[in-house]
């Protein structure tokens, strides 16, 4: 796709909101107006473009959403995007409003849609990585995996309070249907005796072998982080078979759950996303189209939305033998 002329720049949220998506939508808006560009902003993501509902975003509009989570743009999934149809219908709207380009943040389902619909239409897209789960390939954290993470920690702190009061057992469950990174790092921040993540095989009976062990060295109470995709089941039933199996552990069971996509963003969010949506109209306007923009070792880089999607991007495995030390 060669270089175009790029004048008026849209953007778009999709799929799960993320803390930090606030915080990219200024950094797109406030770099295209000091390039002297125009941005337009797509309520509820691609269903938005289909139905058309996209409006001039002035500078100001952003002015007070840095430290907002959630998205002003408010998200959505969008079934009739997969079709050819809806996909015309949503060329249409942008033509009829002149966009020249698209900034899609999201995972990989937005990515995916903004790939085919980039080669569909020879149309410049491109990517900015919102998602908790820090699972796109070509950056090395996700807008909004810091906040969730603390979010997780902070809760896990609180249950370790309940838990050593009462010489318990908790297993706390994470997001992450596909990938371990909250509940790995947040298993690691918080000290925990275990931690069932998707990219690790450990059974059941091998976590109960770790928590006697902890038993038969004085340690009255156990914590165990569990991300909602591992092989064993979320954290409900794990703690059912525990109990059924093994009648001297009183098992219980807390669910995170949507906590950690809201609250305000933190610090290291708000900056990341700030970068990276002024990277996201920086490429287009150097005639990156069809790509993700991330941050690897501090630098802003762009990958192929062919790689950010297909890509694997797992956890370390130090990191992961790290935390079965640790947590002896």
């Amino acid at each position: 796709m060669e270089a175009r002329n790029i004048d008026r720049i849209a953007v778009l949220t999709s799929g799960g909101d993320a803390p930090g998506m606030n915080a990219a939508i200024r950094g797109v808006v406030r770099t295209a107006a000091y390039h002297n560009k125009h941005v337009y902003g797509i309520y509820r993501g691609y269903e938005g473009m289909i139905n058309g509902n996209i409006k001039r975003i002035e500078t100001n509009d952003v002015g007070n959403i840095i430290h907002r989570g959630g998205t002003m743009l408010k998200t959505a999934r969008s079934r009739e995007f997969y079709t050819p149809e809806g996909r015309q219908k949503g060329y249409e709207s942008l033509q009829a409003h002149d966009i020249d380009a698209c900034v899609v943040i999201g995972g990989n389902g937005t990515y995916t849609g903004a790939k085919i619909f980039s080669e569909e239409f020879d149309f410049p897209m491109i990517g900015i990585p919102g998602t908790i789960d820090n699972d796109i390939f070509g950056t090395d954290f996700t807008i909004g995996f810091d906040t969730a993470l603390n979010t997780a920690v902070d809760a896990v702190d609180k249950i370790r309070d309940t838990a050593d009061s009462h010489n318990r057992v908790f297993f706390i469950e994470v997001m992450g249907r596909h990938s371990g990174y909250i509940a790995l790092h947040a298993g690691i921040g918080s000290g925990a005796t275990g931690i069932l993540i998707p990219e690790n095989d450990k059974t059941i009976d091998e976590m109960v072998h770790q928590i006697k062990k902890g038993h038969k060295r004085g340690k009255l109470f156990s914590l165990v982080v569990v991300a909602e995709g591992n092989k064993n089941g979320g954290a409900s039933e794990i703690a059912k078979a525990v109990s059924e199996k093994y009648k001297d552990i009183e098992a219980k069971v807390s669910i995170i759950g949507h906590l950690q996509r809201g609250g305000a963003p933190s610090c290291h969010d708000r900056v990341l996303a700030s970068r990276l949506g002024a990277g996201a109209v920086d490429g287009l306007l150097k005639g990156i189209y069809n790509k993700s923009v991330g941050l690897i070792n501090d630098e802003v880089v762009y990958s192929d939305f062919e790689d950010a999607i297909s890509e694997v991007k797992e956890p370390k495995q130090e990191m992961i033998r790290m935390a079965e030390i640790l947590s002896m």
